[in-house]
């Protein structure tokens, strides 16, 4: 995202199985607006993608990033227990221990439905 000529954020995304994944959202700016643009652009790709969900993984932890998502009418639709000990093994550089003094230990998939294109 691009406001006159400065970065603000930047989401990337994969699609497959007629499903958007948020890969990864970074808005430089917290708490203006640009975290909010950037999951409704991606929404709107995905509708003119044909995917009829938007969907994401985050961490246990990351509860700034849960709360952000669920107000945006995203839903908590898995948890699993663990499964960031088992990326670790491939990753050993993912932190132990995340916000809020919270060890990081499970992933927690979100998902928003997407209506079709009118």
């Amino acid at each position: 995202m691009e406001r006159q000529g400065h970065v603000l954020g930047l989401l990337t995304y994969a699609v497959a199985n007629h499903q958007l994944e948020i890969v990864t959202i970074d808005a430089l700016r917290r708490g203006r607006g640009v975290g909010t643009a950037l999951v409704d652009a991606a929404v709107r790709q995905a509708r003119t993608l044909g995917c009829n969900r938007v969907r994401l993984t985050t961490t246990n932890d990351n509860l700034d990033a849960v709360r952000f998502y669920q107000r945006r009418g995203f839903k908590l639709t898995a948890l699993r227990p663990d499964a960031v000990r088992e990326a670790r093994k491939l990753k050993p550089e993912i932190p132990t221990v995340g916000d809020f003094g919270i060890p990081i230990t499970d992933e927690l998939d979100l998902e928003r439905w997407v209506a079709p294109r009118q």
